[in-house]
């Protein structure tokens, strides 16, 4: 990798671009937030030598340009809740902050489309669409936080990858930074357009080390006007994969979401996390099953009868349907109490990983008895989408801080189990650096090799975001 030396002191350029942007575009020193030096991840924080927030893609390209003229490194940013590292600073580098690059720009109720800055929010631009009498399906755990520029950096995934696809599905154009500090301003609302390579491919999933993105354009979908959602309890696995097979013929494009708990999962948030039940304990899996139409009339009463179907030919042990939105709300947060796993569980190691659906039991199985006969005390619980091929488990040992929770031997394990059952070691999550080293255990070589000879045509001098994914 070619790196470049930074000049001695770039203060004088940094000043020069305070003085073009605006005083509070440039932070340097004890102005340096806090937030800007790391992401979520457990990793420690770097403090960068400066913090840049533009307004505009031309602000962006201007703090590129001062960045390549002082010979620094740079990183975009955006709500920073990734778990990678692939936003986070080093020290001496410049973090290019785009949490003041906010808003809904247009919203297009001919072509269905949102035309959104970067920084903007991802619950602002649903709660946009719904205003507007549109749905924009993304959903994250950390949609208060989280920015759509680096959900699209990361291809971000979420709660309904089944029906809607990953982010990448959703977005029809971007503008972006290059490294050389280019403006590539392509900001398409046809669906369909095949002038040429469709360069936005580019840079979604590129976890920001290809350019920076500054708007974006995002499909808009029909508002569901029903939801219906059913927690079911099955014996084993073979009839999760059975139940799976009669939600797609049998809700066909209303089945939005498919989330399975093993058994592990349930009993941590039943008995360490005070949730109550809404279905019997001591079965073999639990999965939750949405569905979204557009007329409740006709759509509860058909979601109904179908479960009443499954439970006539014995595939469900148990089920409960939400008579409410609160009590869909209480079944969603079965699922998603995952996100406050560091309260109750104390430290731990979480990983996101692809598998083919049929083998994600066998996985769990094998994964679980690896990582308790080689780490002695380790514990893990597994769950996941898994409609869509998505795993997700958390591991630990109790008693020791996340600074000495043996993460080297947990990723030796799960991601050596991960290459021999032909999986991803990253569903949604991205490689930032935490995941670089297990890149090779999801990709060929001469995949990695184009990704080298990409990174390498547009930032010869790995300036952008150096060291990340690759």
């Amino acid at each position: 990798m070619n790196m470049v030396t930074p000049v001695g002191h770039p203060e004088p350029l940094l000043a020069a671009l305070r003085d073009k942007l605006g005083a509070a575009a440039v932070l340097t020193g004890s102005e340096v937030p806090a937030r800007n030096c790391n992401d979520w991840s457990a990793s420690l924080p770097q403090t960068p030598l400066a913090v840049i927030r533009p307004l505009d893609a031309q602000g962006v390209a201007d703090a590129i340009m001062t960045c390549r003229q002082a010979r620094l490194p740079f990183v975009p940013q955006g709500g920073l809740t990734g778990l990678c590292r692939g936003a986070a600073p080093e020290a001496g580098w410049v973090a290019i902050s785009l949490e003041r690059m906010t808003g809904i720009e247009e919203i297009d109720r001919a072509s269905m489309t949102m035309t959104v800055k970067s920084g903007t929010p991802l619950e602002t631009i649903q709660k946009a669409a719904d205003e507007a009498g549109f749905f924009f399906p993304l959903d994250l755990g950390s949609r208060g936080s989280c920015a759509i520029g680096g959900n699209l950096s990361t291809n971000a995934g979420g709660n309904r990858v089944i029906r809607y696809g990953m982010t990448r599905e959703l977005v029809l154009g971007l503008e972006v930074v290059l490294p050389d500090g280019t403006i590539i301003t392509s900001l398409n609302k046809l669906m369909k357009n095949n002038a040429g390579y469709d360069l936005k491919h580019l840079f979604i999933g590129s976890e920001g080390t290809l350019g920076i993105i500054t708007r974006v354009v995002l499909r808009l979908f029909p508002k569901p006007r029903s939801t219906m959602a059913a927690l079911c309890a099955l014996k084993d696995y073979s009839a999760v994969i059975a139940l799976l097979e009669a939600a797609r013929s049998g809700l066909g494009p209303l089945l939005s979401a498919f989330e399975v708990m093993w058994p592990d999962y349930w009993d941590v948030i039943t008995t360490r996390a005070g949730v109550k039940p809404p279905v019997a304990a001591g079965q073999g899996l639990y999965v939750l099953v949405e569905a979204q139409g557009t007329d409740e009339s006709v759509d509860a009463p058909r979601f109904q009868a179908w479960l009443e179907e499954l439970m006539e030919r014995g595939l469900l042990a148990d089920a409960a349907v939400a008579q409410s939105l609160a009590q869909t709300q209480a079944f969603w947060r079965v699922r998603d109490i995952c996100a406050e796993f560091g309260q109750v569980l104390g430290p731990h190691i979480s990983y996101d990983i692809g598998l083919a659906v049929a083998r994600m039991d066998e996985f769990a199985t094998r994964c679980k008895a690896a990582l308790a006969s080689g780490i002695k005390g380790c514990e893990s619980v597994y769950y996941g989408h898994i409609g869509d091929g998505n795993l997700h488990l958390v591991s630990w040992v109790t008693g020791l801080p996340v600074a000495q929770q043996p993460k080297e031997e947990m990723d030796t394990i799960i991601y050596g189990l991960v290459r021999d059952m032909s999986g991803s070691v990253s569903a949604e999550h991205g490689i930032g650096t935490l995941k670089k080293k297990w890149l090779g255990h999801a990709r060929s070589e001469p995949e990695i090799a184009l990704m080298r000879t990409l990174k390498a045509a547009l930032d010869p001098d790995h300036l952008l975001n150096p060291g990340k994914v690759i």
